[in-house]
């Protein structure tokens, strides 16, 4: 298989499906999210991996039509955007840099079990599988205060990735992105 880096068509694509917009949320990208998952060659055709949030996203459809403009508008012809759902999605392969732009957007980003080796690691082996104590389970905070005094409103928000919280400090309603 040739490496990304060694065709700059590839490279060009990647970077490009990397930087479409999630339709629900649209500060943050496909490659802030970990939705993008491959860009790779078969024969002649340029294969693009995608990972759905979760099995049933209405976003889904619109996330590949989407990624299949954005590189036809480029001139990157003969694509194929495929979905694989194993491993599963995990919102720790939402990056640093998205989970701020969530933060900044006024969604409280989901607790976190890995950093960003771990996720290339996990991705690599084909497991994403983790533990952690209850204990370092922890809500959310206020993504306009940091308060984490908070309490929920509804286990669903604007979309079902996302439950509904208050903040009793500055009494703001916010989303909150479900660990998954």
């Amino acid at each position: 298989m040739v490496s990304v880096s060694d065709d700059p068509v590839l490279e060009q694509a990647r970077v490009l499906a990397g930087n479409v917009p999630d339709p629900e949320i649209p500060v943050v990208t496909l490659q802030d999210l970990g939705i993008l998952r491959s860009v790779h060659r078969e024969g002649e055709h340029i294969v693009v991996m995608l990972t759905p949030t979760y099995t049933g996203c209405p976003a889904t459809e619109v996330i590949r039509e989407d990624v299949q403009r954005t590189l036809a508008h480029a001139g990157v012809s003969d694509v194929q955007v495929r979905l694989t759902l194993s491993p599963p999605w995990s919102s720790d392969w939402i990056s640093p840099h998205g989970r701020q732009k969530l933060r900044e957007y006024g969604i409280a980003p989901p607790a976190c079990g890995a950093d960003a080796d771990q996720h290339a690691g996990a991705l690599a082996s084909g497991s994403v599988l983790r533990f952690m104590p209850r204990e370092a389970l922890t809500g959310p905070a206020c993504p306009r205060c940091d308060s984490i005094r908070i309490e929920r409103i509804s286990q669903y928000g604007s979309t079902p990735c996302k439950a509904l919280y208050r903040c009793l400090a500055c009494r703001e309603p916010f989303d909150y992105f479900k660990p998954y």
